[in-house]
């Protein structure tokens, strides 16, 4: 009996100790497969192919680059519409009208252009009293001067334009002992600008009073409401002589001729023509400065130079 526990016991303590080696095996056998796969190193995953549509997207960059550019709509003039008011001097009629005008509408069909033409002083006075112009062409600076103090014209947009004279003509068919400014008196009848409101009375009236004449004349002068009249009056004969800007005189060579050109230092200022806008155009704006802008411009410049003004 006594032997038969020592073999069972000697029997589990084998069992056991098979069994402690096979975990020890195992254990083994564990650590083993880590340490392999620590000392392997690890592989990187394959790259990605582009797929077809990012290919064609890449492609389609130059395709865009050489893509024409977008239409820049119809030309500015077409764009432009509406209808303004202009007050020019008397003596800007001719060219304005005549030429630049027309000139303006064949870019700016759809711009309806009206133009009143009268002494600066007056169109000054009606401007003061509420004539909508939403752009005013001065023969001086004076009237646009006051015009821009009432507010009335936008400072910003003034700009001294052309520059004219201011001579001494008679009829082509008239008779005349008068030579120059210096002798003007002996005209039998004499024609100037109402000094109150005409710019070219206003010069005519420095120019003669630098050569001590003014009292004289004004007497007996016959006193134009604007240039034009009197220029009208020495082509037809009712005047003897008359003083007027070269422009005027310019303009009816078969009527008139220049006796003389205002003596250098009897004015002082140049004869400058000043434009501007009226401040606060709303929906006439774009207009006004459109026929603005085309009044600057190279081409009308060349006109106004046509009609006998100097360009600044």
């Amino acid at each position: 009996m006594k032997r038969e526990k020592v073999m069972k016991r000697e029997i589990v303590m084998e069992k056991a100790k098979a069994l402690v080696v096979a975990c020890i095996f195992v254990v083994i056998t564990i650590l083993g497969a880590g340490c392999s796969g620590a000392g392997t190193p690890a592989q990187e995953p394959p790259e990605q192919q582009v797929e077809p549509e990012s290919a064609g997207a890449q492609q389609a960059e130059p395709e865009a680059a050489g893509a024409p550019e977008t239409d820049p709509g119809p030309e500015s003039g077409l764009a432009v519409t509406g209808e303004i008011l202009i007050a020019a001097a008397a003596s800007l009629q001719n060219a304005l009208e005549g030429e630049l005008i027309p000139m303006f509408n064949e870019e700016y069909p759809d711009v309806k252009v009206v133009a009143t033409f009268d002494s600066s002083g007056k169109l000054q006075t009606q401007i003061e009293e509420g004539l909508d112009a939403q752009l005013f062409f001065s023969a001086a600076t004076k009237q646009m001067d006051a015009l821009v103090d009432g507010g009335f014209i936008d400072s910003a947009t003034v700009t001294g334009l052309l520059e004219n004279e201011v001579v001494l003509i008679t009829g082509v068919d008239t008779e005349t002992a008068v030579t120059g400014f210096e002798n003007i008196t002996d005209a039998a009848s004499i024609a100037v600008g109402d000094p109150a409101s005409v710019p070219a009375g206003q010069y005519a009236q420095e120019v003669l009073e630098s050569l001590g004449l003014w009292d004289g004349v004004s007497g007996g002068a016959s006193l134009g409401t604007n240039v034009t009249e009197v220029l009208n009056w020495v082509a037809e004969g009712s005047a003897e002589v008359g003083v007027v800007y070269m422009t005027d005189a310019a303009s009816m060579p078969d009527k008139v001729r220049v006796i003389a050109t205002a003596p250098e230092g009897t004015l002082k200022t140049p004869v400058i023509y000043p434009v501007g806008l009226q401040p606060g155009l709303g929906d006439k704006a774009e207009a006004a400065e459109a026929f603005l802008a085309f009044l600057k411009g190279a081409e009308a410049l060349e006109v106004f130079k046509s009609y006998g003004f100097k360009p600044l």
